[in-house]
């Protein structure tokens, strides 16, 4: 069968210089993919990939005190022309336009945490309630935009046949590839039981922790998909390995995290504001809680496939804007959902890290929140988050599908090896 690719990278000829940025305070680079070989093309809406550092930055400031976001955020009479006074129309307007597919598959009630299941608190720093469902959604969403409609990067062959969704959450992503192949059988594990009773036939959920010893057989699927595991993983290295044991030969595994850090080229998200907070935040607190939020910054996730043993490691990362300010229309609708998915929840996703590892006030986090919410929805911020997605193969298959047809040729015309 003949593997699915992805269309051609937007890239110039040999011996032709890119072309020029069209300028760091109003759109993301265009995207590159970055490999230890020849890789699939990486979708053409995302920003530019650049080789991942082969050692973490230096050491960042901790983060500005609770007592920092006492006040409210005071109102600017000049800055008030600049708020996008039409951002709840539009977001109405966005969320009225998604497909059942989206937002439909939330199931729990009340505002709940994960079942710890024996591990510490650091495991559940987002809720599995509806609030926070839907903005994960919204996110899976605003990723398959990104990625150009696909659903992976690895180079699958359409007659994949067993594939195993980790951290599944939702469901929703196991859910769109179940449909896409019908003929493969598709598992999804998470450590909740937030999955929708109706799913493709040829999809099962299972109630599991990926942190603890896999029980699958050597060998048994064919391709292995981790996404947003950040927070909640402590050796990520030993994660890849269950994966790797669990992967037949010239299995893939398939890997997305994102930097919390939130940024801008233009310098809009100023010094100690609550967007260039957000990210020393979150690294506080796993610094405590020793599970790395740190996983882009840290490159963790190639140097833990290259230790797990896995070959053709392909890298691809791309800057996702927070807002609809870039001027390329499809990256504009990308920042919206990006602003809608954070927005959808921005009390989940900071409640655990600022209340409960760092203790602050829940009234300081819904001042904090204030503040986020006002200097992402003003129009002189240009702010971008980064992604990164990272596969690569477990040895024995290209190897043996090439020894073989090597042997055939050399059956055929009478010669031997």
């Amino acid at each position: 069968m003949t593997e699915q690719s992805p269309p051609p990278p937007r890239t110039p000829p040999a011996g032709e210089a890119p072309e020029a940025s069209p300028g760091p305070s109003r759109q993301p680079d265009e995207p590159e993919a970055s490999s230890s070989s020849a890789a699939p093309a990486a979708p053409s809406t995302a920003a530019a990939a650049t080789a991942p550092p082969a050692t973490a930055g230096p050491v960042e400031a901790a983060p500005l005190p609770a007592s920092h976001w006492a006040e409210p955020p005071q109102e600017d009479p000049e800055e008030e022309e600049e708020l996008d006074s039409s951002y709840g129309d539009s977001i109405a307007s966005s969320t009225a336009s998604l497909s059942a597919s989206i937002l439909e598959y939330r199931t729990v009630a009340g505002r709940t945490y994960h079942s710890e299941r024996g591990h510490g608190e650091g495991l559940s720093w987002i809720p599995n309630d509806d609030k926070q469902n839907e903005s994960m959604d919204i996110n899976h969403h605003l990723l398959t935009l990104s990625l150009d409609g696909k659903l992976f990067l690895a180079p699958l062959k359409e007659d994949i046949e067993n594939v195993l969704d980790i951290g599944t959450g939702t469901g929703i992503w196991a859910i769109d590839f179940a449909d896409q192949f019908p003929n493969a059988k598709v598992t999804g594990t998470d450590i909740s039981p937030i999955q929708p009773y109706w799913t493709p036939p040829n999809l099962q959920f299972e109630i599991d922790d990926a942190t603890l010893p896999w029980t699958y057989r050597a060998g048994s699927f064919d391709y292995v998909h981790a996404r947003y595991l950040l927070g909640s993983i402590i050796d990520w290295t030993a994660l890849f390995r269950q994966a790797y044991r669990a992967l037949a030969p010239g299995g893939y595994l398939e890997s997305y995290e994102a930097a919390v850090t939130q940024e801008s080229d233009d310098g809009s998200v100023t010094p100690g504001s609550a967007m260039d907070q957000w990210g020393k935040l979150f690294h506080e607190a796993g610094r405590k809680l020793g599970r790395s939020f740190r996983v882009y910054e840290d490159n963790l996730q190639r140097k833990a496939m290259e230790e797990a043993g896995f070959v053709d490691i392909h890298v691809w990362d791309f800057k996702a804007p927070i807002g609809g300010w870039a001027e390329d229309p499809r990256l504009r609708e990308i920042g919206e959902f990006a602003q809608m998915c954070i927005e959808a929840d921005i009390e989940g996703y900071v409640l655990f890290v600022c209340h409960t590892v760092l203790g602050w006030s829940k009234e300081e986090v819904s001042v904090y929140v204030a503040h986020w919410r006002r200097q992402v929805r003003s129009k002189k911020t240009h702010a971008f988050y980064r992604q990164r997605v990272v596969w690569g193969r477990k040895p024995g298959g290209k190897e043996k599908e090439e020894a073989t047809a090597a042997s055939a040729a050399g059956t055929a015309t009478g010669t031997t090896a």
